[in-house]
C-alpha cells in the first residue's frame, strides 16, 4: 500500500529529525563531521537497508515501505515507544514487534489510582490482561463477589466461577458482548503470549467460552446499561463509561453511573 504525498512528507521529515538527533555511537572530531546525528548511510547499514531505499524514505518517495524494515528504522533511530507507535501509525502498517507490554500488570500508575479516589462512583482500572489493578471504595463494594473471588481476571470470573451467572443479570448476553470486546483487544498485539495463554486456558476449561469464542464476533468496549443482582444490596442498574487513559493507553479507567431501577 503506497502513501499519499503529504503522508511521505511527514513520515520523511519525522525520521529526517530523528536521524539528526540520534549521536553516533562513535563521535567523529568536529572538524570531520559536518552532519548532525546519524548519516544516511550510517542508518541504512544498522538497518541492513541500502543507502539508496533509505534516501528516498527521508525524501518523500513514492515507494512500498514494508513492517519488518521500518521496525528496523525504528531500533536504529532508538525511537521511544510513543514515536515507534506513532512511525507505525503514520505508515498504515501494522508493528511486527510492539514495545513489551509486560510492565503494564501489576500495580496501577500512581495518578490513576488517585484519579479513581476522586470519583464518587464505582469505578476500577482494568490492566491489558483485563486484571482490576485499583478501584475506588464504591466499586470494592458492588464487584465484592467479583473482586473477593478466586478469578480476579474478568474474563476468567465471568466464565469460570459459578457466582457470576447469578451477579450479572442476562449472563448469556453479557458474557457474549464481553468476549467480542476481549477478542477486539487481541487484535493490536496478536504475537502477546500472555494474551494468547489466557484464551488457550479458558478454551481448555470452559465449553461456554468455546461456543461463544467461535463465533468470532467483535466489539470495541462499549457503555450501555449493566444490571447487578446484588448479594447485599440487591438489584442494582448502572450506565457504564469506559475511558482510555491517554498516557496509559494499554488501560481501561470503567466508571459506573447509578440508575434507578
Amino acid at each position: 500500500m503506497l502513501l499519499p504525498t503529504e503522508q511521505r512528507r511527514q513520515l520523511g521529515a519525522f525520521l529526517r529529525t530523528h536521524r539528526e538527533a540520534r549521536p553516533p555511537d562513535a563521535p567523529s572530531r568536529p572538524s570531520r563531521r559536518r552532519t548532525p546525528g546519524l548519516r544516511r548511510e550510517e542508518v541504512a547499514q544498522l538497518c541492513g537497508l541500502s543507502t539508496t531505499w533509505y534516501t528516498w524514505v527521508e525524501q518523500g518517495r513514492d515507494i512500498s515501505l514494508s513492517a519488518s524494515a521500518l521496525a528496523r528504522i525504528a531500533d536504529a533511530l532508538q525511537l521511544s515507544p510513543a514515536e515507534r507507535a506513532y512511525l507505525f501509525e503514520l505508515s498504515r502498517r501494522r508493528d511486527p514487534a510492539p514495545p513489551a507490554a509486560a510492565a503494564t500488570q501489576g500495580a496501577a500508575p500512581v495518578e490513576l489510582a488517585a484519579a479513581l479516589r476522586a470519583i464518587s462512583a464505582p469505578a476500577y482500572l482494568l490492566d491489558r490482561l483485563w486484571h482490576p489493578s485499583a478501584w475506588n471504595d464504591a466499586a470494592g463494594r458492588l464487584f465484592e463477589p467479583w473482586f473477593t473471588s478466586s478469578e480476579r481476571c474478568l474474563l476468567r470470573y465471568v466464565f469460570l466461577d459459578p457466582s457470576a451467572r447469578t451477579f450479572i443479570f442476562d449472563w448469556e448476553d453479557r458474557a457474549r458482548r464481553l468476549l467480542a470486546e476481549f477478542r477486539a483487544d487481541t487484535a493490536h498485539d496478536p504475537g502477546d503470549l500472555a494474551m494468547r495463554a489466557l484464551v488457550t486456558d479458558l478454551l481448555k476449561a470452559s465449553p461456554a467460552f468455546v461456543r461463544l469464542w467461535n463465533s468470532h464476533a467483535v466489539l470495541s468496549r462499549e457503555g450501555g446499561t449493566r444490571v447487578f443482582n446484588h448479594p447485599r444490596d440487591g438489584t442494582l442498574r448502572y450506565e457504564q463509561i469506559t475511558l482510555i487513559p491517554a498516557a496509559h493507553a494499554d488501560r481501561k479507567l470503567v466508571m459506573l453511573l447509578p440508575r434507578p431501577i
